[in-house]
């Protein structure tokens, strides 16, 4: 017995005309996300200041999909130039905002400017970005942002309190603009990954005590590969998500789940 909808799913998670821009995406899980939308079909701006990088992404970005990705350098810090760039990228189908740095510091020893550096980035950067994509997503009828929180944004550790706040922050950000954009079709949703070898994790990944210890934290006892967060991204910009919004998808491992903590012999 079928319902005379055969075939329907097929095509769930395929991305055929849409136009994405991976902001953040000349390395780490912004390529791996770009290379992703491209084997699913979707046509990528890879958009990053460093352009030597974006243009390294949209050649891999071609091979996936045979064509169509396109190397934009960009500062997200420049408020300007954010404006600008979106207005030259033309309709959007789709977002997806990588960017981010941490310094790892206690609280006490943290200075004002490495404060604003990391919020500027973590937060602000992303905030500039919705501002100058949205509405015309919102004027088109829909669209689909997918920045990217932490774990740390629900648990922290010491010398992590600034990056988890602005990850907390950008959280909020989102849902907040889920509620503003959803009846215009616009969803915000947020991944959340845990431990990735990414060049943001170099300072961990030079210490082998820290590094073990972070792979023993999670369920399945390893570091995830940038690779492995690409899957999330498709999902939230698919036709697989579209009653998905306001939410954050956590990429963790199981981290959050077992709590990084001693296992007893109960």
């Amino acid at each position: 017995m079928t319902d005379g909808s055969e075939g329907r799913y097929a095509g769930l998670f395929r991305l055929d005309g849409r136009r994405v821009a991976v902001v953040g995406g000349a390395g780490g899980i912004g390529r791996e996300a770009a290379r992703a939308l491209a084997a699913h079909g979707a046509e990528v701006l890879v958009v990053d200041r460093d352009a030597e990088g974006a243009a390294e992404t949209a050649r891999l970005a071609d091979a996936e999909r045979g064509g169509g990705a396109v190397p934009y350098a960009l500062d997200v810090l420049d408020e300007d130039a954010v404006r600008a760039a979106a207005s030259e990228w033309g309709p959007l189908d789709g977002l997806v905002v990588t960017v981010g740095v941490n310094v790892r510091k206690r609280i006490a020893d943290y200075s004002l400017e490495e404060f604003d550096r990391v919020v500027a980035l973590n937060l602000r950067a992303h905030f500039s970005l919705v501002r100058a994509v949205a509405p015309g997503m919102a004027e088109r009828g829909g669209g689909s942002v997918v920045s990217f929180a932490s774990m740390r944004a629900f648990q922290v550790e010491p010398g992590q309190g600034v990056y988890a706040a602005s990850k907390a922050g950008l959280v909020q950000l989102l849902r907040t603009a889920a509620a503003e954009w959803g009846p215009r079709g616009v969803r915000f949703n947020a991944v959340a990954p845990g431990v990735v070898r990414t060049p943001l994790t170099d300072q961990i990944a030079a210490d082998p005590d820290w590094y073990d210890a972070y792979a023993q934290a999670s369920a399945l006892k390893r570091w995830a590969r940038a690779d492995e967060i690409a899957g999330a991204v498709v999902y939230l910009l698919s036709d697989a998500s579209t009653f998905v919004t306001g939410s954050v998808l956590t990429v963790d491992g199981g981290w959050t789940a077992v709590d990084g903590r001693y296992d007893p012999s109960v």
